[in-house]
């Protein structure tokens, strides 16, 4: 892949790098490979779906969604206001799981294990509550 010049410069801006850092990022074969990519992230988004809640502090309840762009940055507008970090916690291993499937081509809703916990163990084994949490890629244009 190409990158022209236009392209490079929305780098630079992007993620703020002077020349000799966007020049280390493109003569990394990675960084052109997932750059040639990229339509297919941008062009999903990650929806978390609470599966079960019981005891939760952040009162998850099931079928709240949480939703995430292709490139697993939070979309806050179409969130719930209040989020609990221990419900995140997991989903980090599940949304760089998917970003990878979907970046070799397969569909990343194949993914065996696509549920996590919440780190806390519920009120049976002394915490509070537990909610789980399921993951499933969209097209963005079908939110």
């Amino acid at each position: 892949m190409n990158v022209s010049k236009d392209m490079e410069e929305n780098i630079k801006e992007h993620f703020g790098y002077n020349d000799e850092e966007v020049k280390t990022f493109l003569d990394n074969p990675r960084n052109i490979d997932v750059l040639s990519k990229s339509l297919k992230l941008l062009g999903k988004t990650l929806v978390v779906e609470v599966i079960e809640s019981h005891g939760c502090n952040s009162q998850h309840k099931v079928g709240d969604k949480i939703y995430f762009d292709g490139a697993g940055s939070l979309l806050t507008k179409l969130s719930p206001n209040r989020i609990c970090i221990y419900a995140l916690a997991g989903l980090d291993k599940l949304i760089y799981t998917a970003n990878e499937l979907l970046l070799a081509g397969i569909d990343p809703n194949e993914m065996r294990f696509n549920r996590v916990s919440c780190t806390d163990p519920g009120l049976k084994c002394d915490g509070w509550g537990q909610v789980v949490l399921e993951l499933k890629i969209v097209d963005r244009n079908k939110l």
